[in-house]
């Protein structure tokens, strides 16, 4: 692989983990297993394959990579779904793609962020985090684009929440002090 995270990760992040978590193994040590990248659909967008091509164009714009159109399983009356409709867009990004995006969001994407005061982490007990981005034009990608939101998830092999915090810092992710 020939990323600048990867080669930060193999070596700055990894020793540096292995010396602060004392393991023995460099296998031990927590590391990046994928990324995620999800955004819903409303009712509305489903039903105009229009707005909904744009969506599944934005998101793969951003990624590099087609995402996939998840369906609803059943229906839901009150939410006005019915089984089979569009309801959400996502795209699994893993080893080099997934360097690539964590290394596009984290140099370029989140200090375009207006009164970026950093991340604040809070990470499910296994230690992966997952962030919610308000406008996709902070990507260069998609700064001609509409002004639509996602999340994605960054999953790590971390067995603590200490030690994915630990590792998405020393990778440089902007984490808020407070």
């Amino acid at each position: 692989m020939n990323n600048r995270k990867y080669k930060q990760f193999q070596e700055e992040v990894m020793p540096s983990l292995k010396n602060k978590f004392e393991y023995t193994n460099d296998l031990q040590v927590p590391r990046l297993k994928k990324i995620v990248i999800s955004r819903g659909i409303n009712s509305e967008e489903a039903r105009s394959t229009n707005v909904l091509d744009e969506l599944v164009q934005d998101i793969a714009l951003i990624s590099g990579q087609k995402p996939i159109i998840r369906k609803a399983k059943k229906s839901i009356a009150s939410f006005k779904i019915r089984d089979g409709m569009p309801n959400g867009i996502m795209v699994t990004l893993r080893k080099e793609r997934m360097y690539s995006f964590f290394d596009r969001f984290v140099s370029i994407a989140s200090p375009r962020i207006r009164d970026f005061q950093g991340f604040k982490i809070k990470s499910d007990k296994k230690g992966n985090i997952t962030i919610g981005v308000k406008d996709q034009r902070i990507f260069v990608e998609a700064e001609n684009r509409s002004n639509k939101g996602f999340q994605f998830t960054i999953v790590t092999s971390a067995q603590t929440e200490a030690e994915g915090k630990a590792l998405i810092e020393e990778l440089g992710f902007p984490v808020s002090k407070n």
